[in-house]
């Protein structure tokens, strides 16, 4: 189970720094949607606190996690430019990792 964490004073800055970065890395227009969200999970072997980002383009939704709360990930932690075609989510495959 998953649920929405508490917010601070700086989580609206740590999100806007995400999305920044994730415009950049995967070369997104100014328009185009990112959305990052940190969330808790209690199922075993699930990390407590990770952050989700979905971003899409005219190839369709992206997205990818990184195991670590919004406030503590830095830029080297998203994924290689390179991979954004990896990180396409494919009709009907569903993981229970992302």
């Amino acid at each position: 189970m998953m649920r929405p964490l508490q917010r601070n004073a700086d989580h609206g800055a740590a999100l806007e720094r995400v999305r920044v970065w994730t415009r950049a890395r995967f070369a997104l227009g100014e328009h185009d949607t990112v959305m990052v969200s940190e969330v808790a999970c209690t199922v075993p072997g699930c990390p407590p606190i990770k952050t989700h980002v979905v971003f899409w383009t005219a190839a369709g939704r992206h997205h990818f996690q990184v195991f670590k709360p919004l406030a503590k990930i830095v830029e080297d932690d998203l994924p290689p430019a390179f991979m954004k075609n990896a990180l396409t989510w494919v009709e009907g495959v569903e993981c229970s990792c992302c």
